[in-house]
C-alpha cells in the first residue's frame, strides 16, 4: 500500500477488513469440519440469512478484541506515527487476530461434541481433568493442517497489513493534527460501541440472539464465533452440576422430566391459543383474591374475572421466574429459570423442544405474536429455536393493510394491546385448523402508558400499573368478543397466564413466594375442561404437559412440570429460584434451599412467611429436600450436557 499520505483512520479500516477475512476463513473451516451437521439443510437464501447474522457477531468480536489496537492507532499524538510504534501496533493486531483464528479452529473440532460454540463455562467444566494435554495432543496430530493454515494466515496478515504512510516529520501543525485525531476518535468510539452491541438495540446481542437467524439450534454454531461466545459469557454465572445422587436411575426414580404419555383417548386436534400477559400478576385479579381487604377487594380485571367463572384455575398458581425472558421457556417448553435466564445463559443454543414443536409434528400451524419489533427481548430467537413456524411483530402489523399501521405504535415498546389482539384474531382467521398460537402482550409495562382515548376511562388504582392492567383486561374483552364469533372458537383451548409478577401493594404478594404468584387459566369454550377452582399447586411449567395430555399427545417429550388434570393434588408442586435460593412448594409447605442445605421452611398458609418452621417438620423437610435435589440435578445435568429433548435422555 504505497499511498503517499495514508491516514491512520484509513489504515484502521483496511486492516479491519483483514480481520473480517480471518473470521471468514475460520467459518469456512468450521463449516467443512462439521459439514455433516449442516449439509443439505441450508438453502442459498437461508445461507445468506445465516451470513447476515454472522457478520453482526463477527463485527462485535472484532471490535471487542481489537479495541486497544484501534485506540493506539488513532491516538492523537504525532509520535504514534513513528516506525517503532507502528511496528508494535502491527504485531499486536496480528497476535490478537491469530489468537481469534486459533480459538475458532479449536472450536471447529470441539463443536461436534457439544453442538454449540464454546463459552467460558468450558474452563470450569474441565478444571479437574488431568488428561487434557493428551487430548489436545491427539487432536493436534489429527488436524496438523490447521498449523499450516495458521502459519499461512500470519504470513498474509504480515504482508497485507496496512500502515499509515504519514510520518512524524510530515506533521507541520502537531496541535491541529492532535485535534483532528481526537475528533476522529470521538466519531469512531460510538461506532465501535454500536458494533460491540450488535446494533442499537434495547439489549446487546447475546449468544442466544444467534437463534434469530437459525432454523435449527445447531445452526447457531455457524452464526456465532468463539471469541464472541467467550467474551459474552465472561462473568456469567455458570451452572454447577451437583452430585446429590450417584446414578441416573436413582435420580429418575425420584424425578424424571421425560414424559412418556399413555393417552386414554385418540389425539384430539383442538386449536391451542396461549396468551402471555405482560406483568399480569395474580394480585391484580379480583376473582383470585376474594379474601383480600376483608372481602371487599375487586381487583382491576373485570373481564378476566368473568372469564375465570367459566374456566379452570388453581388455588396456588406461580410463575417460574421474575423476568419476561424467564416466562417464555417456562410456559412454552416446561423449563424453569434456575440461576440465570435460559435466554442469556451459556446453554441458550441447546436443542430444546416445546408446545410448538410437539404440535407442529401433529400437523398444526404454529405462530408467535409480539407487538414489539422483531428480535425484541430475544423472543424471536426462542420462538425459532422451539420450532414456531411463523413470527409476527410490529413490522408485520404495520405492513398489514387491515390494521391501523404505525398509528397504533405506543412510542415506547410496540403496538398497543387492543389493536394487536385484534390483529392476532385476524391472523388466526387466516390460518388453517388446527393451529397453535402464542401472543405476548406488552402494554402493561413501564412507562405505564395507555392510549389517549382511555386516559379518563382507566384511572383507578394506587399503583401506576393498575390502569395498564385495566386497559389490557379491556383489550382481552374485545378480543374474546370477536373471537367468540369465529368458526374456530369452540374448537380452541385458551390458556392465559402472565410472564411474571410486578408491582404489589398487598403484603401477601411482597414475600419471597408472593412475588411469584401468577394466574394460570384454562378456558375451553366447548366445556371439555370443567370450570372451577382446583385446590392444587400449579406453575407455568405445568402448562405444556397439561395441554399435551389433555389433547391425547402420545409421543415422549421433556417438561419439568406435570399434568394438572390427572396428577393427585398431593403430588402437585412449584419450584423457582430467587437470589441463590431455590423455593420448593409442596405438601403444604414452602422449602427454601441454597443448594447445600435448607435455610427455611414455611407453612403454605403462612402467607406473610413469618414463621420459619426449620427442623420442626423433619419428615416433610427431608422428603422435600430429596425431591428438590433431584429436580436441580436433572436440570443442571441436562443443561450442561445439552439433553433438553427426549431424543437425548
Amino acid at each position: 500500500m504505497n499511498y503517499k499520505k495514508l491516514s491512520p483512520l484509513v489504515a484502521v479500516v483496511c486492516n479491519a477488513l483483514l480481520a473480517y477475512a480471518v473470521y471468514a476463513v475460520a467459518r469456512v473451516v468450521f463449516y467443512f469440519e462439521n459439514t455433516s451437521f449442516f449439509a443439505g439443510s441450508i438453502s442459498w437464501n437461508h445461507a445468506l440469512e445465516l451470513m447476515g447474522g454472522a457478520f453482526m457477531f463477527d463485527t462485535s468480536a472484532i471490535v471487542y478484541t481489537n479495541a486497544l489496537w484501534i485506540v493506539l492507532m488513532l491516538l492523537p499524538w504525532p509520535g504514534a506515527l513513528a516506525r517503532g510504534y507502528q511496528q508494535f501496533c502491527k504485531w499486536l493486531f496480528i497476535c490478537v487476530n491469530t489468537l481469534a483464528l486459533v480459538v475458532n479452529l479449536c472450536d471447529a473440532v470441539y463443536f461436534k461434541h457439544t453442538l454449540r460454540r464454546t463459552t467460558v463455562s468450558v474452563f470450569h467444566e474441565f478444571q479437574n481433568e488431568n488428561n487434557l494435554a493428551g487430548i489436545f495432543g491427539i487432536e493436534a496430530l489429527r488436524h496438523w493442517y490447521f498449523f499450516l493454515l495458521v502459519a499461512a494466515v500470519v504470513a498474509l496478515l504480515s504482508y497485507c497489513y496496512v500502515k499509515p504512510r504519514l510520518k512524524p516529520t510530515d506533521i507541520w501543525h502537531p496541535g491541529r493534527y492532535a485535534l483532528n485525531m481526537l475528533a476522529t476518535l470521538l466519531i469512531v468510539a460510538p461506532l465501535c460501541w454500536v458494533g460491540m452491541r450488535g446494533g442499537i438495540f434495547i439489549r446487546p446481542v447475546t449468544v442466544s440472539t444467534a437463534n434469530n437467524y437459525c432454523d435449527r439450534p445447531t445452526e447457531a454454531g455457524l452464526v456465532l464465533n468463539t471469541p464472541f461466545s467467550l467474551l459474552r459469557t465472561i462473568g456469567k454465572t455458570h451452572f454447577d452440576v451437583p452430585h446429590y445422587f450417584g446414578s441416573e436411575k436413582e435420580m429418575a426414580h425420584i424425578f424424571n422430566p421425560i414424559h412418556t404419555p399413555k393417552p386414554s383417548h385418540p389425539f384430539v386436534k383442538k386449536n391451542v391459543v396461549v396468551i402471555i400477559l405482560e406483568s399480569y400478576g395474580r394480585e391484580y385479579v379480583g376473582a383470585l383474591n376474594r379474601d383480600l381487604e376483608g372481602g371487599r377487594y375487586q381487583g382491576y380485571t373485570p373481564f378476566t374475572d368473568s372469564l375465570i367463572s367459566r374456566s379452570l384455575t388453581f388455588t396456588h398458581s406461580y410463575c417460574n421466574g421474575r423476568k419476561s425472558i424467564d416466562g417464555m421457556p417456562s410456559i412454552l417448553s416446561g423449563i424453569p429459570m434456575f440461576v440465570e435466564p435460559f435466554f442469556v445463559s451459556p446453554y441458550s443454543t441447546n436443542r430444546v423442544s416445546g408446545l410448538a414443536d410437539c404440535l407442529g409434528q401433529k400437523g398444526y400451524q404454529t405462530a408467535f405474536f409480539h407487538g414489539a419489533e422483531r428480535g425484541s427481548m430475544g423472543f424471536m430467537a426462542f420462538a425459532r429455536a422451539t420450532k414456531f413456524q411463523n413470527y409476527y411483530g410490529r413490522e408485520d402489523y404495520e405492513a398489514d393493510p387491515r390494521t391501523g399501521g404505525s398509528a397504533d405504535y405506543d412510542n415506547h415498546w410496540g403496538i398497543w394491546d387492543e389493536p394487536f389482539l385484534q390483529y392476532f384474531c385476524t391472523k388466526m382467521n387466516d390460518m388453517k385448523q388446527p393451529f397453535m398460537t402464542t401472543l405476548f402482550t406488552l402494554s402493561s409495562h413501564h412507562p405505564y402508558n395507555i392510549p389517549d382515548e382511555y386516559q379518563e376511562v382507566f384511572t383507578e388504582g394506587p399503583l401506576l400499573i393498575h390502569r395498564c392492567i385495566r386497559y389490557t383486561d379491556h383489550a382481552l374483552r374485545k378480543f374474546f368478543e370477536r373471537a367468540s364469533r369465529e368458526p374456530w372458537f369452540k374448537n380452541t383451548l385458551f390458556v392465559l397466564t402472565s410472564d411474571h409478577t410486578h408491582m404489589s401493594n398487598h403484603p401477601e404478594y411482597l414475600t419471597d413466594l408472593g412475588g411469584f404468584c401468577s394466574p394460570i387459566i384454562f378456558f375451553d369454550p366447548a366445556g371439555d375442561i370443567a370450570p372451577g377452582m382446583m385446590p392444587v399447586i400449579a406453575q407455568q411449567i405445568d402448562i405444556m404437559p397439561t395441554v399435551l395430555d389433555h389433547l391425547g399427545y402420545d409421543q415422549p417429550y421433556l417438561s419439568f412440570g406435570i399434568d394438572l388434570l390427572n396428577t393427585p393434588a398431593e403430588e402437585t408442586f412449584a419450584v423457582n429460584y430467587l437470589n441463590g435460593i431455590y423455593q420448593y412448594v409442596k405438601y403444604g409447605y414452602v422449602l427454601q434451599f441454597d443448594g447445600e442445605k435448607t435455610k427455611a421452611i414455611y407453612a403454605l398458609n403462612d402467607r406473610l412467611m413469618k414463621h420459619n418452621l426449620l427442623a420442626k417438620h423433619p419428615k416433610e423437610q427431608r422428603q422435600m429436600e430429596r425431591e428438590l435435589k433431584a429436580i436441580i440435578q436433572q436440570y443442571m445435568e441436562r443443561m450442561t450436557q445439552n439433553r433438553l429433548t427426549p431424543a437425548h435422555p
